[in-house]
């Protein structure tokens, strides 16, 4: 009898995945086994089982996913989503598997000839060294996100360049539905909700913490007459921001700098704001992160923090966003940050949950992404156009399936009589749900 890639796979994995293959898996023979009705998942190479040997789970699947070693046929998301349930369904995850299913699984691996030593990481896999958080080896972790290209991120996001969580007006469940609104107007929209909450008035000095392509700096100067400081340790985001500032001709209002957060040398300010750069931080430095919001704010002055939160294992947000997307990267529990900030001396006056908003917002980039694929390819290449596909679908899924959120922080420094100045009553401004 012929013994078949996929009949030994399946052999060899039942015991793992506590049943049949949740998969319908062809091997690099053409041989095929599991259910047909199940997403359908190519192994085009030994290579993507020599991957999974040396980083079984998610790093070795990512690992193979991006170089094209493994194929998923179809739609990626709603394959993902299943494998996710039959995994829930399964109790299979943070199962480790015994000794003697590992060495069973190795023994059909020598049968197939995929055992040797580990293959080089894809290219697109990050490669940072130093000292963890370090002002280097911070600055290398941004560039290799955000140093891509602004051509490339101006594919995928809206013509704000507003790479944050959008705040969806309209067009959500319980808002007004609206053909013509999208993903522009509800990035503005969060653009007013962040200047509204805090308090931005002309003439009132802003600075924006790790403020990217300068959405927010340009929108609070634009539509709101403050002056901002934004400060930034990405060389092609401040390169962007400086064009566009010159563009609309606010050169007197607006200041773009390539300075980390902890060397700003001109505070306090009478309002700062920080849309998820705090991710990027790390655990260690994050009390340091609080202290700098904190220090840079006048008595008085509110603070706003829109940030990411996560539970569990993975706080960088898993082997795969931690190696191809965001090195050094740490979530923690809302809670968390919020005790960080009350131990810098803020006063928190309000926690915001966005999750669904950024659901909807994942959506929408990877719809742009999706119908501009070619382009992808041709300015990043293929194999970076993977983890980018990857990176947008499983995101989203998170979200949606509450592993991770995002929140806004509202918070205010309080005088030293220990008053926010905040209003005693808080009212709806003018009907967007804004309690001031």
């Amino acid at each position: 009898m012929t013994v078949t890639v996929a009949a030994e796979l399946d052999k060899a994995l039942r015991p793992l995945v506590r049943g049949e293959l949740p998969v319908h898996l062809t091997a690099w023979d053409g041989s095929t086994a599991g259910p047909v009705s199940a997403p359908r998942v190519v192994l085009r190479s030994p290579d993507a089982l020599r991957r999974l040997l040396w980083n079984p789970g998610e790093l070795g699947a990512a690992q193979a996913c991006v170089t094209g070693e493994i194929d998923i046929e179809g739609d990626l998301g709603e394959a993902l989503a299943h494998v996710w349930a039959v995994a829930r369904e399964r109790g299979l995850n943070g199962v480790r598997p015994s000794p003697t299913t590992v060495a069973k699984v190795l023994r059909v691996a020598a049968k197939l000839g995929v055992v040797g030593g580990p293959l080089p990481a894809p290219a697109t896999q990050a490669n940072i060294r130093g000292r963890l958080h370090s002002l280097l080896r911070d600055r290398a972790a941004i560039s290799h996100h955000y140093d891509l290209s602004n051509d490339f991120y101006a594919l995928i996001l809206d013509p704000q360049m507003a790479y944050s969580c959008a705040y969806f007006t309209r067009n959500a469940p319980g808002t007004p539905q609206d053909s013509d609104y999208g993903l522009e107007d509800a990035q503005r929209d969060k653009l007013d909700l962040v200047c509204r909450k805090i308090g931005l008035e002309p003439g009132m000095r802003l600075l924006d913490v790790g403020c990217g392509w300068g959405s927010l700096s340009l929108h609070a100067a634009a539509e709101y007459g403050a002056h901002v400081v934004g400060v930034t340790i990405s060389r092609e985001q401040k390169a962007f921001v400086d064009k566009r500032i010159a563009e609309r001709g606010l050169q007197d209002r607006v200041e773009i700098r390539l300075q980390d957060y902890r060397e700003v040398p001109d505070g306090p300010f009478d309002a700062v704001a920080s849309l998820e750069m705090g991710e990027h931080v790390g655990e260690k430095n994050y009390a340091r992160y609080a202290q700098a919001l904190y220090d840079n704010a006048k008595p008085g002055a509110r603070v706003l923090i829109q940030q990411m939160s996560r539970t569990g294992r993975h706080p960088g947000g898993g082997p795969f966003i931690e190696s191809f997307i965001a090195p050094d990267m740490t979530m923690r529990p809302v809670g968390e940050s919020v005790a960080y900030l009350e131990r810098a001396g803020l006063e928190v006056r309000d926690v915001h949950g966005l999750r669904e908003h950024y659901v909807w917002t994942v959506e929408a980039w990877l719809e742009k992404f999706e119908s501009r694929w070619d382009d992808v390819v041709e300015m990043v290449g293929l194999e970076m156009a993977r983890v980018w596909r990857l990176y947008l679908v499983g995101g989203g899924m998170s979200f949606e399936q509450g592993r991770m959120g995002v929140d806004q922080i509202l918070a205010v420094k309080p005088t030293a009589a220990g008053r926010s100045l905040m209003p005693a009553v808080r009212v709806d401004s003018a009907g967007s749900g804004v309690l001031r």
